[in-house]
This record gives structure tokens, sequence and C-alpha cells, in this order.
């Protein structure tokens, strides 16, 4: 029997996450999934069974391995790594993102699925619908404090299942958490978050050490994801359009359309690399042209320039 070489068992172990993570929340097709499991494996053994702690050098070295491959394959190849390095570091699993270091031939990549305003207050209102039933389902209350704090406070899908019961106090208006390697930050938390927990809260178990509890451990991802799709169901939006990334993201991008700092959102958000954060966060185009004709200091002279009277 071959022995695997030392960290295979890890890559095949994340890769595994990985693939669970697409099938559940992408909602990636069986030859996807089987397509990425075989780009993964096959760059894992390239690199001796270390693709999940690769850097950006073991990187360059894979995509030397695709020079005689075509420019679909290699995009393809490059698309599955990228995704892969992406989701190890929204998971804390590496406190950076090594992808960009990957070909990319002639392939530009994709913005992220985003929600708009309109979409997120149709979810709040399916939210409200619910609460309004009589008798009250605490279902519909705990729904209620997983979606506020998903969009209201940017947290991760493993960040909000897990959270500790008492995580959210009634008279502090941020969450602190930890991380990877025990790095802390500071997650803002809206009014209308800690309200919707405290109701829940009533009805968690004294005893229970999870905020989301659910048989003897917390609630899962797979679990939210599904909540998240049957209620974007009801709010009339395809549920292939909502996850909890998805309002993950739209947390950042409607803070950034907002006016927020960049800077500041990496710290909410909890990225290593300012680079996440750009690629996380999309703007419209149309606001970032506007931004430039408001606030530009030649935008002022352009202004006095046209206000000033013809043969002045």
């Amino acid at each position: 029997m071959t022995t695997p070489p030392p960290g295979a068992g890890e890559d095949r172990a994340l890769i595994e996450r990985f693939l669970e993570m697409m099938t559940a929340e992408a909602g990636a097709a069986k030859n996807t999934v089987a397509a990425y499991r075989s780009d993964l494996m096959l760059a894992s053994g390239v690199l001796g069974g270390r693709l999940a702690a690769a850097s950006a050098d073991d990187l360059t070295r894979v995509g030397t391995a695709w020079l005689d491959l075509s420019k679909a394959s290699v995009a393809r190849k490059s698309a599955a790594l990228r995704r892969f390095f992406a989701f190890l570091a929204e998971e804390g699993h590496r406190m950076d993102d090594p992808g960009t270091a990957l070909p990319r031939p002639g392939a530009s990549r994709g913005l992220p699925k985003v929600l708009d305003h309109a979409d997120v207050d149709r979810l709040f209102a399916a939210i409200a619908d619910r609460i309004a039933r009589d008798p009250r389902d605490p279902n519909d209350l705990r729904l209620s404090a997983l979606v506020e704090l998903l969009y209201g406070s940017g947290l991760r899908a493993t960040e909000l299942v897990s959270l500790p019961r008492r995580a959210v106090a009634p008279d502090r208006p941020y969450l602190i958490l930890r991380g990877k390697g025990g790095k802390e930050r500071l997650v803002p938390l809206s009014d209308r978050a800690r309200a919707a927990v405290a109701i829940w809260r009533e009805y968690v178990a004294e005893e229970s050490p999870w905020l989301f509890p659910s048989g003897k451990a917390h609630l899962s991802r797979i679990r939210l994801y599904q909540l998240l799709k049957a209620l974007a169901a009801e709010a009339g939006i395809p549920p292939d359009r909502v996850s909890p990334h998805v309002l993950r993201h739209a947390f950042a991008t409607h803070l950034l359309a907002g006016g927020a700092d960049l800077r500041a959102l990496q710290a909410m958000l909890g990225h290593a690399d300012i680079a996440t954060t750009e690629i996380y966060t999309h703007v419209d185009a149309s606001h970032l042209v506007a931004l430039v004709n408001a606030r530009h200091p030649l935008a002022d002279e352009q202004r006095r320039v046209d206000a000033t009277p013809r043969g002045a």
C-alpha cells in the first residue's frame, strides 16, 4: 500500500468540506463537483499533499504544470483552486488567499451574487409576516435573529451558527469574535439585531451553550442554508440568489455604497488582506462615477466653470 504524503489527509478533508459547501450553498451540479474534486486532488498531488498550505510560489509551480493544456482547461482548474482558497480564507483556515498567483487565461472574474435593497426588504417583509402569525412560532423568531445578524453584521455562516448563548449582550452594540490563531475582531450590532436576539433567546434553554442550538450541538451550516432558501421562495426571490454568504456580501456592498471606509469594512469582515475585501465588495459603477463627480476637487472646478456667465 502506498503511504500518502504528509498533509494529504488534511487536504482531502478540507477539499471534501469545500465540495460539501459547493453542493449545499452554491448548488453545484454533480459533474461540476466531480471536476472540482479531480482538479483539486491533482493539484494536491503536484504539491505532495500540501495544497491547503500552498504559497503563491507553490501555485505558480502548479500553473506551470498546466502549460500544455488548453485555455479552457486552465481557466477551469484555476477557477476551482481560486474558489477553494477563497473558501479556506473565508472559513478561517488561512489568513491569506494565494489564489491570485494562479493563471487567468483570458478570463475575467465574475462579480459575486448580490442582493439590492429591495430584495433585502422583501426578505424582512416575509419574516415580519411569519412573526405576525398567531400563535407565534419560535422558529420564526430564530430565523429573524439569524437574518438580522447575517445582513446587519456580516457574520460568516460558521461564526453565526456557533455563537455562544451570551455572545450578544443587550447593553453592548458589538460582538467580539475570536478567529483562527486567537485573533479577535469587533463586529457591530444594530439595535434591530440585538432586539431580535433578545426575543429569540427567551426560547433558548438556560443550560444551552449555543445561541442557536440544534439537538446536542448548534444549528448546522446546511440547515441555515435551507432556511434561507425557503425564506427567499416566500419573499418571491429565486432561491439560488440567496445564501448566508450572499447576505454577508450584501452587508459589505451596501455599507460600502453608503460611504463606509474600505479599511473599516476589512476589519468588520475579518479579512487579513484588503484585496479580499475588494473582491467581496462589489459597488455599482454608476455609484463610483457619481462619487467622483460629487467629491473630486476637479468637480468643484468644473461647477465653477459651468456657473460662469458666458462672455464674463
